[in-house]
């Protein structure tokens, strides 16, 4: 079964960096995309951005510009880069998994729908103080 381990995150003022991890293992092929969540108290969870074994990306207008996704697929991980960070983008994040799919994050928001993924980290708080 899929195991996602997230590292990385902590607490940044704001207009800083922080970057989350996402390792994960026991994929059955090579074929699979990784997504970012995030859930903020009180809030919907909210798609962040995803990528795929492909290299397509997709992100939410809300990060686009200021978060980059990243892949080294030799350490099955996943980077989310967050720069410019801003109080609103406090959450906890999750990384999610879903595999033997292709070109999953290319179509639209599709890569940015929860109920499309499977396999989910433990989650790690960003906290971004202004």
């Amino acid at each position: 079964e899929v195991q996602l381990v997230q590292s990385g995150g902590g607490l940044v003022q704001a207009g800083g960096s922080l970057r989350l991890s996402c390792k994960a293992s026991g994929f059955r092929n090579n074929y699979y995309a990784i997504a970012w969540f995030r859930q903020a108290p009180g809030k919907e969870r909210e798609g962040v951005s995803c990528i795929g074994t492909s290299h397509d990306t997709s992100y939410a207008d809300s990060v686009k510009g200021r978060f980059t996704i990243s892949s080294d697929n030799a350490k099955n991980t996943v980077y989310l880069e967050m720069n410019s960070l801003k109080p609103e983008d406090t959450a906890v994040y999750y990384c999610a998994a879903e595999e033997g799919v292709m070109y999953y994050c290319a179509d639209g928001d599709h890569g940015l729908k929860g109920n499309n993924f499977a396999f989910w980290g433990q989650g790690t708080q960003v906290t971004v103080s202004s």
